[in-house]
C-alpha cells in the first residue's frame, strides 16, 4: 500500500527516482500514464494491467468511455526501475503534467502520483479547504 507526500527532483537527464519505501511493491516494472487533474499516475505493472484491462473493456458506444480510455491507454508507457530506483519520464508526460525540476510523488494505496510542486501546492491547499464537504459527499459513496 502506497501513502505519504514526497519531494523529489528529475535531475538533469530527465530521470525521476521513487520513493525507496515503495520500490519493492512496485517491482522493476512499472506503467506510466496521463493522470486526472495534470498529473502523472504510476501503477505497478501488475496494478496497471489490471487497471487498463477495465479500461480497455468499457463500451466504445459510450464516448465518455472511450476517451477516458484514449487518455489513460494511448498515454501510458512501460518504464523500467534502474538499479537506483530511477525511471526516465518521457518528455510528453512531463509536458503534459507540466513537471520541471522539482516534484511531488503522493502514495495513493494501489498508485502513485506524479505532481510539478507547484501545481501540488495549489490543489492540496485548494482542497484542504473543502475537506469536510469532501466527507459529506463520501457518505454518498458508502465511505
Amino acid at each position: 500500500m502506497f501513502t505519504g507526500e514526497y519531494k523529489h527532483t528529475i535531475d538533469t537527464k530527465k530521470r525521476l527516482s521513487l520513493p525507496a519505501k515503495f520500490r519493492r511493491e512496485l517491482g522493476k516494472d512499472v506503467i506510466i500514464t496521463k493522470g486526472i487533474d495534470n498529473c502523472l499516475v504510476v501503477y505497478s505493472k501488475k496494478e496497471g494491467e489490471a487497471m487498463f484491462s477495465k479500461l480497455g473493456n468499457l463500451p466504445e458506444s459510450k464516448v465518455e468511455a472511450r476517451s477516458f480510455a484514449r487518455i489513460r491507454l494511448a498515454g501510458a508507457a512501460d518504464l523500467n526501475l534502474d538499479s537506483l530506483g530511477r525511471i526516465l519520464v518521457p518528455d510528453y508526460l512531463k509536458e503534459y503534467a507540466g513537471l520541471k525540476k522539482n516534484v511531488i510523488i503522493c502514495g495513493l494505496f494501489n498508485r502513485l502520483e506524479i505532481w510539478d510542486d507547484k501545481k501540488w501546492e495549489l490543489y492540496r491547499k485548494g482542497i484542504e479547504k473543502k475537506v469536510g464537504n469532501l466527507a459529506s459527499k463520501l457518505e454518498e459513496l458508502g465511505i
